[in-house]
């Protein structure tokens, strides 16, 4: 039987890629083990799956001043030590990787037992935790052409992002009765991150009675960011977050209000879904965003508003362009080579693990 090690942690978006290959391994017949952090939200994530969980010490390599620069570089030492004692005992065929500082001591322990090892760059430009694992990578996947300039040349490829395939088999009537909404009335959807974003809240529902009018508003609004004042509005619908009843919430909208993180436009655009990005302000990030919703744009994917000019009548008239030129957007994500994610990355490992 092939193993393969999947490893990534920090945020969700470090390890949802990663939950998305497990169903196309298992078919395969792979051992799936995971190694991750101690106490990251990956751990609860994977054991959920009922795959077999490794944590092991990791720190973050911050590039600004904090205590925890003097102390986090001998916690990385320690996970590399522990990630060689696992990768000797695990003998596994193959690593994937997605990503964030625990992956790091794994690439690098990876390399040193002469495992091959596939990563993947979510953003445009790769972080500092891929930064420091490319050179011991076999190759390195990416979400966008533009990061093809940015990677060695021997080890880049283009694959998109793996994305869970239960949110390309919503129903949009299930949607429809747990929104309680009207059929025939157009629906927008309108995701903030997974904290929500108050700024995007805030101007959604200074909106809603212009909106309402025309379209129906299902919101995403993040933990802690729900408005009881507005439960009782017709045709509009709030949730701090969805788990199951995101595919049905995907499948039931016309239109999609997002920010620009990589998996999150990933899953739009296989989809098919017209959509308007308002990426995180550099102020309050290292600036992907911004780069990825650019590049959609370009592609001809989405619309683009940056926070810094947000404002009710902007969204408003987006809205309304985008809805009536919605056609033309689904049919530049249906040209696509970047759709079939899940099948271009496990052929990929199944190619370098039969090299090993």
């Amino acid at each position: 039987m092939k193993r393969i090690v999947l490893t990534g942690g920090g945020t969700a978006g470090h390890v949802t890629p990663n939950i998305a290959l497990l169903p196309r391994l298992k078919e395969l017949g792979y051992d799936i083990r995971y190694i991750g952090s101690c106490d990251g939200i990956e751990k609860k994530l994977i054991e959920q799956c009922g795959i077999p969980y490794y944590g092991i010490s990791s720190g973050k390599l911050r590039r600004y001043f904090d205590w925890k620069n003097f102390s986090d570089p001998f916690r990385v030492i320690k996970g590399y030590g522990q990630a060689r004692s696992l990768l000797k005992k695990l003998k596994p065929d193959v690593i994937f990787s997605k990503g964030g500082f625990v992956s790091v001591p794994v690439i690098m322990a990876a390399k040193h037992r002469r495992i091959p090892a596939v990563i993947h760059e979510s953003d445009i430009t790769p972080g500092l935790a891929n930064k420091l694992a490319i050179p011991n990578a076999s190759r390195v996947c990416c979400n966008f052409p533009e990061t093809l300039n940015y990677l060695p040349a021997d080890k880049a490829v283009l694959t998109g992002s793996p994305i869970r395939q239960e949110l390309l088999s919503g129903n949009p009537l299930s949607a429809l009765t747990y929104c309680h909404f009207k059929a025939g009335k157009p629906v927008i959807m309108i995701i903030g991150g997974s904290s929500g974003s108050q700024f995007i809240n805030e101007t959604v529902r200074g909106l809603l009675p212009e909106l309402l009018k025309d379209y129906q508003v299902l919101h995403l609004c993040g933990k802690g960011n729900l408005d009881e004042t507005l439960d009782k509005t017709e045709g509009y619908a709030q949730f701090e977050y969805a788990n199951k009843e995101l595919s049905d919430m995907f499948a039931l909208a016309d239109i999609v209000i997002s920010r620009a993180g990589a998996n999150a436009i990933c899953e739009l655009l296989a989809l098919r879904k017209p959509n308007i990005l308002i990426p995180l302000s550099a102020s309050a990030s290292r600036g992907d965003q911004i780069l990825n919703a650019r590049s959609f744009q370009r592609q001809g994917f989405s619309m683009v508003i940056e926070e810094e000019q947000l404002s009710q009548e902007i969204l408003l008239e987006s809205v309304r362009n985008l809805f009536k030129n919605r056609s033309q957007y689904a049919d530049a994500m249906a040209k696509s080579e970047q759709l079939n994610s899940v099948e271009t990355v496990v052929q990929l490992l199944e190619q370098i693990a039969g090299q090993s």
